[in-house]
């Protein structure tokens, strides 16, 4: 955990100011650059030192195998890690005999900027030799959003108060040592050098190596070009082998001259494609790439994102922190998404190895409700991935003994990849949660396209999951048992209140969706009985509730359960790190939100009597041992108008890799969280909620942010919300003709091109006093860390 503020509070730039070697992980995931297909580490240019290593392509993985001490039917067989690909960030410099090194010499300055706005990565460095000659050097690095398949590093050496002579060394290195991700030696083995060389093509002024991995046998390119500018002559030389290809660039500067390097990357993969294919594919890139040049890259690059940032910024007057932060995550969610076209959204982006690459629940649950939003392109893609890894999921459910499709827990390439079954197959509220991103997407956007396209088949294939699994009783109360919710210290339970309610909202959708479509569905098989089937059973679905207590059971007899003594624990620490899951299954004590979800996604099933005291008493037992809690617990907290502790929870959402708070950003940022940073702010303070495809907007501030501005795409249009402690005012910012039905504070208006809709804040006073937290777990107040 950082204990202190790193990188000082700016409204539109992430800046390290010095360099702290004891964080440097946490600053090589925090100053990622990616594109969704492209992710570079915030590595240092000349790659050392550093503590992981980080080039990753989306969905290129090697498979390993999945140790068990006890094997059992249906457990999956093998795994699968992304793998770190071939290097090309590495610039290595030399200056005279000696070799630049921040950790050698006397580094005099070092800083580097992440700019949200251009989307560049900026360093300046002045140091000094052992020998005592000083130089200084900027470089600059971005991954393309336009470009998808480059990226490129501009550097820059000048001299300071000698003559000196400036080799620079670019690379490409495959096979970089990597820490040990298991102590299993087939695991071991499986991931070290896991790229087998094919080859290799020297260029004028680069190179492109090709590689495929052992066991997947997944074929890549990585390729370097070069545009040269000295103030006299230099040297060039060009060295390639199996696993590295050099760039060496010599010359002599004389005090104030500068030498410029710009470095063009191009990476490619593929599963099928020749070597000669993706090599070529890599070297249009690169031609590309240097037609373009640094400024019509850094150029295009900025435009993109002047467009992403006009309709999805957020504005936030009072707390500077929480306003770096949120523009900080929705930066890096654009960056896992924009460019992954058809291929997975993982848990940490590109920007870590962190739960080996894959993706969960975590991107349709948190991440693509917002990218539907700010970047719709790339949410239907993620969905159309959905789709891509189908008959995975069909397979899945046939050795499940269930029908339809169960998609996996976590995966790269569709196949379920969680040796733990209690947390993973048990937790079929995935699939619900394919579904109601699907839904959500046509009913934000109004494109009914991707429905017929993908979305329908998903639809009924997760409805018939659901039916196969759940069951009715002899009172016809349908109920699923067995299952394990969002809170996964509550494994293998019988009728979770969240789960059954996402899976009957997934058949009602499955059943909706087929009345739209009827041939369609006629063509996926869906007999007449079925839709029916779904409805009897999303109508008599089960929801546990406690008469005694007042509040909803978590899941069947929950509140029941002992409670857990809190008496010793350490926050800060798991408690699945010192406490067996044996105790932590019968005890009453949450991982993160579950119940509390329910409340968030399934709003309609709750009154707001009972959403008060279901947030009263789960506050109190909740831990946050995941990172997937802060965000939905400020929502609900801001909607029974607990506002002060919501805005306390924002910041745990929006701070969670800025300050480290898991002790694990060195592996990559929390994607989801990031997006759930968006949520507390848009769907807490701002109070917006779907109501089919009709909009809501109920908006309150706590009393540390003075003023809120949201921009949000819906239908279609832009829209334009703005807030202080008096007033909410609506807006579109689209052509005459544009008319957008919304509901305000309840009320039915319709917002229109030039003419905003304006209403005075409604206060909402909470029914309960603030709710108390575990001992030791409440959340930092908002404002309390150091700027």
């Amino acid at each position: 955990m950082i204990k202190k503020a790193v990188f000082p509070v700016e409204p539109w730039q992430v800046r390290e100011a010095g360099l702290e070697l004891d964080r440097l992980a946490q600053t090589e995931s925090v100053l990622a650059l990616a594109n969704g297909h492209i992710g570079l580490r915030g590595n240092l240019d000349e790659g050392e030192p550093h503590i992981i290593a980080g080039t990753y392509l989306n969905s290129y993985y090697e498979q390993r195998p999945l140790p068990y001490s006890e094997i059992g039917y249906g457990y999956p067989e093998q795994g699968q890690t992304v793998v770190n690909v071939t290097d090309g960030k590495l610039l290595r410099l030399m200056v005279d005999d000696e070799p630049f090194h921040v950790a050698h010499g006397r580094l005099i300055e070092h800083e580097r900027v992440l700019d949200l706005r251009d989307g560049v990565l900026r360093r300046t460095v002045e140091w000094a030799s052992p020998a005592g000659r000083r130089v200084r050097i900027r470089s600059s690095r971005l991954v393309s959003f336009t470009h998808r398949a480059v990226a490129a590093v501009d550097y820059e050496v000048e001299a300071v108060d000698h003559d000196v002579r400036i080799t620079v060394q670019s690379g490409l290195v495959a096979n970089e040592e990597q820490p040990q991700k298991s102590d299993d030696p087939r695991v071991a083995a499986a991931l070290h050098r896991p790229l087998v060389a094919v080859g290799q093509d020297t260029e004028q002024h680069g190179a492109v190596l090709l590689h495929r991995t052992r066991t997947s046998r997944l074929l890549m390119a990585a390729g370097m070009d070069h545009t040269i500018e000295a103030p006299g002559d230099y040297d060039e030389e060009i060295d390639v082998r199996d696993d590295w290809a050099r760039t060496t660039v010599v010359t002599v500067l004389r005090p104030g001259e500068r030498l410029r390097v710009t470095k063009f990357l191009g990476y490619a993969w593929s599963s099928s494609r020749s070597p000669q294919s993706v090599r070529d594919q890599v070297a249009g890139a690169l031609t590309h790439a240097r037609y373009a040049g640094w400024e019509g890259l850094a150029a295009d690059q900025r435009a993109y994102l002047d467009e992403f940032w006009d309709a999805a910024d957020v504005e936030i007057d009072g707390d500077p922190v929480l306003q770096q932060a949120v523009r900080f995550g929705l930066f890096h969610v654009l960056q896992a998404g924009a460019r992954a076209e058809r291929r997975a959204v993982a848990a940490k982006g590109l920007t870590g190895p962190g739960y080996d690459g894959h993706a969960f629940w975590d991107t349709e649950g948190y991440v693509l409700p917002l990218l539907t939003y700010i970047a719709p392109h790339a949410a239907a893609d993620a969905l159309r991935w959905r789709h891509s890894i189908l008959d995975q999921a069909r397979h899945r459910a046939r050795t499940l003994g269930l029908a339809g499709a169960a998609f996996p827990w976590r995966t790269i390439h569709g196949e379920e990849c969680s040796a733990y079954w209690p947390a993973g197959t048990a937790a079929l509220h995935m699939n619900a949660v394919i579904a109601r991103a699907i839904e959500r997407y046509r009913e934000v956007t109004g494109d009914d396209a991707l429905e017929r396209e993908c979305g329908l088949e998903i639809l009924v294939e997760t409805a018939r999951l659901w039916i196969s699994h759940g069951h009715h009783d002899a009172d016809g109360v349908w109920h699923i048992d067995g299952v394990t919710g969002p809170d996964e210290y509550s494994g293998v339970a019988d009728d979770n209140v969240f789960t059954n309610l996402m899976a009957a909202q997934n058949l009602r959708a499955a059943v909706a969706a087929c009345a739209r479509r009827p041939e369609e569905a006629a063509r996926l098989g869906v007999r007449p009985e079925e839709p029916a089937a779904w409805q009897k059973a999303a109508d008599a679905v089960h929801v546990a509730y406690d008469e005694r207590l007042g509040v909803h059971e978590q899941s069947a007899d929950f509140t029941r359960y002992a409670p857990w003594d809190f008496a010793g624990e350490h926050p800060g620490e798991p408690l699945m790190m010192h406490a067996p899951y044996f105790q932590l299954y019968r005890r009453q004590v949450i991982k993160q939100a579950d119940l509390v979800l329910a409340m968030h996604w399934c709003p309609e099933h709750f009154t707001a009597e009972q959403k008060a005291r279901n947030v009263d008493y789960y506050e109190r037992i909740t831990v946050r041992d995941s990172s997937l809690s802060a965000c939905t617990q400020s929502v609900m907290c801001a909607e029974v108008g607990h506002l002060d502790l919501a805005h306390d929870y924002a910041w745990e959402a929006a701070l969670v890799d800025l300050r480290d708070l898991h002790a694990n950003t060195r592996d990559g940022l929390h994607m989801a969280s990031l997006a759930g940073a968006w949520s507390t702010v848009v769907e807490g303070f701002g109070g917006l909620r779907e109501d089919g495809s009709t909009l809501t907007l109920a908006p309150r501030l706590p009393a540390g942010i003075t003023g809120l501005r949201f921009r949000l795409r819906h239908s279609g249009l832009r829209l334009l919300v703005e807030v202080d402690h008096e007033t909410a005012r609506v807006s579109l910012r689209d052509g005459a003709d544009g008319r957008l039905p919304i509901r305000l504070y309840d009320e039915p208006v319709e917002v229109s091109a030039g003419e905003p809709v304006v209403r005075p804040v409604v206060a909402l006073k909470p029914l309960l006093p603030r709710p108390e937290q575990p001992p030791g777990y409440a959340p930092e107040r908002a404002g309390s860390r150091p700027a």
